[in-house]
């Protein structure tokens, strides 16, 4: 965890251990990025607000490194503007959560992203296509017209539900409940940043899309043939 706040860290990292998790933490960013190289925890919560290197510029270090590139990123900030979400979403964070906060709904993120994280892990060896979309699932990775696309967790995670269930309408609902472990009131926008970020990298066309298709008034279907 890393946070200025050496309060928050405390409170936080309370709540976790009991949960079971061994706790690392960091109340800046270059501490937080030696720790992360040397110990490579397996997530990281992460204030966007930080005294050297903000939130946004770990994040995007994190995700151009190829021994940490993986690793789920839950942003944690005082910041609650709407563009402030999007652009983590965009740049690589799977969650985000505003403070003030319940320490328990960490818990329960982090935990939730942990389940997505070891169901990845264990998923037998298989691969899924749509059109000219070919996802990896043993490998995590996804090729379009043989051409690897770099994907978030999330991004990733959400695009392997669609493409299994090609054809299938999911209500907004069910993919938060699928991909995040949890819904809420407020979260169909986060929804909406992860569809909006995986049609910019595999449509033709982001704003006439051939493959994630929305259902008005519904949610979201991969179409059958791309």
């Amino acid at each position: 965890m890393v946070d200025d706040d050496k309060s928050i860290v405390n409170v936080v990292r309370g709540y976790l251990e009991q949960a079971g998790y061994l706790v690392l933490a960091a109340y800046n960013g270059e501490d937080a990025l030696h720790a992360l190289r040397s110990e490579k925890p397996d997530l990281l919560v992460l204030d966007l607000m930080l005294p050297d290197r903000d939130g946004w510029e770990i994040t995007r270090l994190i995700r151009a490194d190829a021994s940490l590139g993986v690793m789920p990123i839950i942003m944690l900030t005082a910041r609650v503007e709407d563009v402030d979400k999007i652009i983590g979403l965009e740049i690589g964070a799977d969650d985000y959560i505003t403070k003030p906060f319940n320490a328990r709904e960490i818990v329960a993120r982090v935990r939730a992203l942990m389940r997505r994280v070891q169901f990845g892990q264990f998923a037998p060896s298989q691969q899924v296509r749509v059109g000219a979309l070919v996802l990896d699932i043993d490998r995590r990775v996804i090729f379009l017209d043989d051409r690897l696309i770099e994907l978030t967790r999330t991004e990733f995670t959400l695009l392997q539900l669609l493409m299994s269930h090609a054809g299938y309408t999911f209500t907004r609902d069910e993919l938060l409940e699928k991909i995040m472990g949890y819904a809420y009131e407020g979260m169909g926008r986060t929804l909406d940043t992860h569809i909006s970020n995986l049609r910019k990298k595999i449509e033709p066309d982001p704003s006439a899309p051939t493959y994630i298709q929305t259902v008005y008034g519904v949610g979201y279907r991969m179409t059958r043939a791309g």
